[in-house]
């Protein structure tokens, strides 16, 4: 619980700046692209900054030295520096998930979450797009996934909320009647 309200404390914090200068989209892409970077499998980065048994002045310069390879923007780079100033790199995961959510609701953007037994039609999609946009009054932004496992219909996930459309869930409530020796 701390460590998010750490997380919101910072991510409401750069989304002020990134509301003065315009920048607030671009500082999303920046932030989301260097937290792939550190939270990159194998590559030690994370361990690196945020290890204790190294001295701050080595974890810097290692900081000073991805951040000059990315070519991020002085804000951005201002940004970081804080962070791992205040001791807070093993956050910026969670700072980034906020800042996004943050930016999404500054610009009216709603994200969901659709699987589907099979893959879907670019037009099915479109329609769920659009129902969606419709329903929230957002232009929504898709992240379509596969899982054979609901067997057949959809399951979408925006939020707090879950439309499960799924043959799967509908048999497992028939079975759950019969369990119960309701009639259906």
């Amino acid at each position: 619980m701390k460590n998010l309200a750490i997380a919101r404390r910072y991510a409401k914090a750069l989304l002020a700046i990134g509301k003065e200068d315009n920048q607030a989209e671009a500082y999303k892409d920046e932030l989301a692209e260097f937290v792939v970077t550190l939270e990159e499998d194998g590559s030690g980065l994370k361990q690196a900054l945020t290890n204790p048994l190294y001295p701050a002045e080595g974890r810097k310069k290692v900081l000073q030295g991805v951040l000059g390879k990315m070519y991020l923007s002085n804000v951005m780079n201002s940004f970081l520096y804080l962070v791992f100033d205040k001791d807070r790199i093993s956050s910026l995961k969670d700072i980034s998930e906020l800042y996004e959510k943050l930016t999404d609701e500054l610009t009216n953007i709603a994200r969901a979450m659709v699987s589907s037994a099979v893959e879907l039609s670019s037009e099915a999609e479109e329609k769920i797009r659009e129902a969606l946009s419709k329903m929230t009054g957002k232009k929504v932004i898709l992240d379509v996934q596969t899982n054979p496992a609901l067997i057949g219909g959809i399951v979408t996930r925006m939020g707090d909320l879950v439309f499960d459309g799924s043959i799967s869930t509908q048999l497992s409530t028939i079975n759950d009647v019969f369990k119960r020796g309701e009639k259906v």
